[in-house]
C-alpha cells in the first residue's frame, strides 16, 4: 500500500477536498490521508510514498522533517530543498534568460545590519549607491518589496526616491527589490499542476481578498486567444525551470504583453472561498491525479523529487574535475622529504612591558562617517535633493 500524505496548517477546505478526491478514485493500493509525525528520526523512511506540502513555509521543523523524508525516499511536493534556496529576485533573473517578460528590478541592502555584523561586513558595498542609475532603470512609480517574501506582506507603492527612502525605515533588516510599476490593463492568476496542468483565471488583486477573483478579462477575439496562449507558455516555461508541480503565476498585461509579476508561491491559496468552486474543482482534482501518478512513480529508497531544468543543466554542463584540474606530482615518500626550518622574514611585534603575549595586527579601520546605504545620499552624490 502506498499512501499520499497532505501536510497543511489552518487550511480546511482544499486538504479534505484532496484526500476524499484521491480515495474516490479506487486506485488500487493507494490511499490518501493528513500527515502524522510521532518521530523524526535521521536518516529514518517515513510511511508515505508522497507528500503535499501546504504549510513547511512557516514551520521550520516541518520542512526540516520534510527534508529527511525526501532522501529517505518519499517524494515531496514541492522539492523542499530547492523551496528553501528559491526566491523572487533570483526567478526575475531566471524569467530573462528563458525569454519570459518581468519588470525591470533591482536588489536593495536591508535598513538595518543583520543580527551578528558590523559596519565592517559591508566593506564590498559602495558608498552611496549607484542611486541614479537605479532610479533611471527602475523609474517611478514603483513597489519595493521583500526579496523572498510572499503574500502581499511588506509591499510598499513608491512615487520618489525620498518616499524609498522614508519607506525603506519601517522593513528593519529585510532585504528589498524595486521594481517598475505594470500599468496593466488585464491581471491573471495560473495554477500550474504536475508542470504541465494549467487554469488561467482572471484576477484582481486591487479587490478586496474574497473578490479578486470576481473579475473577466478585457481583451476579446483573436487578441484573447494569443493572450492566453503566450500566458500559457510562460507559465509551463517558469514551472519547468523551476521545478515546480504545484505552483500559481501571476500576471499584468500592458499593451498585450504579459509580464510574470509573481510566480513563486509553492503552497498557493486554495481556498474554495476565495478561489471560487469552478477553480477549486480544478484543483484538486489535478492535485488528486498529480499525486497519484507521482504515487505510482515513486521507487522506494530512492530520492524522488522533481528538479527545475535550471539545476539539471547547471549539473550535465558542470566542468568535469577530473578533466579541468591537471596530473598532480608524485608524493615523495616519507624517507625523500626534507624538512627545513623557515625563519620569518618579519618577527611578530614584541610585547609592551608587562604583557605576556606578542601584539596582533590591529584589524583595518573602516571609516565611521558614511551615509546608510539606503538614506539620502552622501554629499558626494550627484543626486538632487528635491
Amino acid at each position: 500500500m502506498k499512501k499520499i500524505g497532505i501536510l497543511f496548517g489552518m487550511e480546511n477546505t482544499f486538504p479534505n477536498a484532496f484526500i476524499e478526491r484521491v480515495n474516490s478514485k479506487g486506485e488500487p493500493d493507494i490511499i490518501a490521508e493528513a500527515v502524522s509525525i510521532d518521530k523524526v528520526a535521521q536518516a529514518a523512511p517515513t510511511e508515505y510514498a508522497v507528500i503535499i506540502d501546504r504549510i513547511s513555509q512557516d514551520v521550520p521543523f516541518y520542512r526540516a522533517y520534510l527534508k529527511n523524508a525526501a532522501i529517505s525516499g518519499t517524494a515531496v511536493i514541492n522539492n523542499p530543498f530547492w523551496w528553501s534556496a528559491d526566491e523572487k529576485f533570483f526567478n526575475n533573473a531566471l524569467a530573462e534568460k528563458i525569454g519570459v517578460p518581468v519588470p525591470k528590478t533591482v536588489l536593495l541592502p536591508s535598513k538595518e545590519r543583520p543580527d551578528g555584523t558590523s559596519e565592517t561586513s559591508f566593506r564590498n558595498l559602495a558608498f552611496p549607491m549607484a542611486w541614479e542609475e537605479i532610479f533611471e532603470y527602475v523609474g517611478f512609480p514603483a513597489y519595493m518589496k521583500p526579496h523572498d517574501g510572499g503574500g502581499w506582506k511588506s509591499v510598499y507603492k513608491v512615487v520618489n526616491p525620498h518616499d524609498m527612502w522614508f519607506k525603506h525605515e519601517e522593513t528593519g533588516q529585510l532585504v528589498m527589490m524595486l521594481q517598475e510599476e505594470i500599468e496593466f490593463t488585464d491581471y491573471v492568476r495560473c495554477y500550474c499542476i504536475g508542470q504541465k496542468d494549467v487554469l488561467i483565471m482572471p484576477y484582481e488583486p486591487r479587490n478586496p481578498h474574497h473578490l479578486r477573483y470576481a473579475s473577466e478579462l478585457k481583451a476579446t477575439g483573436e487578441e484573447r486567444e494569443k493572450l492566453l496562449e503566450t500566458i500559457k507558455d510562460y507559465t509551463l516555461r517558469l514551472n519547468q525551470a523551476l521545478g515546480y508541480d504545484f505552483n500559481t503565476v501571476e500576471f499584468a498585461v500592458r499593451d498585450g504583453i504579459p509580464y510574470a509579476i509573481d510566480f513563486c508561491n509553492p503552497a498557493p491559496d486554495a481556498d474554495i472561498y476565495s478561489v471560487g468552486p469552478d477553480n477549486f474543482e480544478w484543483v484538486v482534482e489535478a492535485a488528486a491525479n498529480m499525486a497519484i501518478e507521482r504515487a505510482k512513480q515513486q521507487v522506494p529508497g530512492q530520492v524522488n523529487l522533481t528538479w527545475g531544468t535550471f539545476m539539471k543543466d547547471a549539473i550535465q554542463t558542470a566542468p568535469s574535475q577530473k578533466a579541468s584540474e591537471p596530473t598532480p606530482e608524485p608524493i615523495p615518500s616519507a624517507k625523500e622529504v626534507n624538512v627545513k626550518a623557515v625563519t620569518p622574514k618579519k618577527s611578530v611585534k614584541p610585547p609592551k612591558a608587562g604583557g605576556d603575549e606578542p601584539i596582533a595586527e590591529p584589524d583595518p579601520q573602516m571609516p565611521t562617517e558614511r551615509a546608510a546605504a539606503t538614506k539620502a545620499p552622501a554629499k558626494n552624490s550627484k543626486l538632487k535633493k528635491s
